[in-house]
């Protein structure tokens, strides 16, 4: 199985986590989330992400001005995003344990 179909169920909480951290504009975004060895994750998969977002009013976008030029769209998280961020790291645990005791037991 490839990285980028098991990335779709959890890319949503990475980038969430990340923009409660700090607010953040795309490209910085797609930086960032290379940094953390995400070295496949491009403009073209956090934009789109980044719209459903925001439609769900999980984060919301403002324009600041930006020091090197135009004017940013930043992200920030808004209260929903945090509580889905919270359920999000609840199920992500709770799956990690479960697959472990699998991959575990296949390796006795």
């Amino acid at each position: 199985m490839k990285e980028t179909q098991l990335l779709k169920g959890v890319l949503e909480g990475c980038v969430l986590a990340i923009i409660k951290e700090q607010q953040v504009y795309g490209y910085e975004l797609v930086q960032m989330m290379r940094n953390y060895g995400f070295t496949n994750i491009v403009g073209g998969t956090i934009y789109p992400l980044m719209q459903k977002l925001e439609k769900q009013g999980l984060i919301k976008i403002t324009e600041l001005p930006s020091p090197d030029g135009p004017n940013r769209k930043y992200f920030f998280i808004t209260p929903e995003g945090e509580q889905q961020l919270k359920d999000f790291k609840e199920h992500w645990n709770s799956l990690v344990v479960k697959v472990d005791r699998i991959l575990e037991k296949d390796g006795e």
